[in-house]
């Protein structure tokens, strides 16, 4: 869980923010509370430390941004998460969202393929006093074997299709949200598993860095 760290002095632009998302339409209370209990400043770069607390993407380094945090709550809003769950984050970039999501389920493993801002996130997540979270480096397309099956699976970043690992990899009633890359136009959906079948839930628009893996694209091509 993320603890405020001494001397925070930011908590009333989380306030603020927190009130937006809500006049945005986010209703999830733990979600609210998440983004109202999470340092998001000690995840950007000081340069931008300045914007932290406004609903904007910012770069974070290695061609990566931050998400803006009215896409990061929708997000995990639709996982509608209940506090039970193992998650599984593709794209730990900052560590942000996985700093929310230790907020929200009982155990993360994120997953960034770029080591230096997986360190990145590990330094951050350890300052900010997350507990509950794992990061490793890898190709995210593929997932995290080692510890599936996971109930809720979130991924930050567009691929061309729905990586078939990360459908294996999902426990039965679990739920995966993702954006997916069609021909340059990007759309956010959701998937069920129930059995042997899969139910896809398109949710909207999306606009997020490429997924870059086996079951992703090609780096060479982006």
């Amino acid at each position: 869980m993320a603890a405020r760290p001494l001397g925070d002095s930011y908590g009333g632009y989380r306030s603020r923010l927190v009130e937006q998302l809500r006049l945005q339409g986010i209703r999830d209370l733990a979600v609210l509370r998440a983004v109202g209990g999470t340092p998001r400043h000690l995840f950007v770069p000081a340069a931008v430390r300045h914007q932290a607390y406004e609903d904007i993407a910012l770069p974070i380094g290695s061609g990566q941004t931050i998400s803006q945090p009215s896409t990061q709550a929708r997000f995990l809003e639709a996982l509608a998460l209940t506090g039970t769950e193992r998650a599984l984050e593709i794209g730990t970039g900052s560590g942000y969202q996985t700093a929310l999501l230790s907020m929200l389920v009982r155990e993360v493993v994120s997953v960034e393929r770029v080591p230096t801002l997986a360190a990145a996130a590990r330094q951050a997540l350890e300052t900010a006093g997350v507990t509950r979270t794992s990061v490793v480096v890898g190709d995210g397309s593929l997932g995290w074997s080692p510890s599936a099956p996971y109930d809720a699976i979130v991924v930050a970043a567009a691929g061309p299709d729905i990586p078939s690992p990360l459908v294996a990899q999902l426990a039965d009633g679990g739920r995966m949200i993702l954006p997916l890359d069609r021909d340059g136009s990007q759309e956010v959906w959701r998937v069920t598993r129930r059995g042997g079948e899969v139910v896809r839930q398109r949710m909207g628009d999306a606009r997020f860095v490429p997924l870059i893996g086996k079951y992703g694209f090609d780096p060479g091509n982006r």
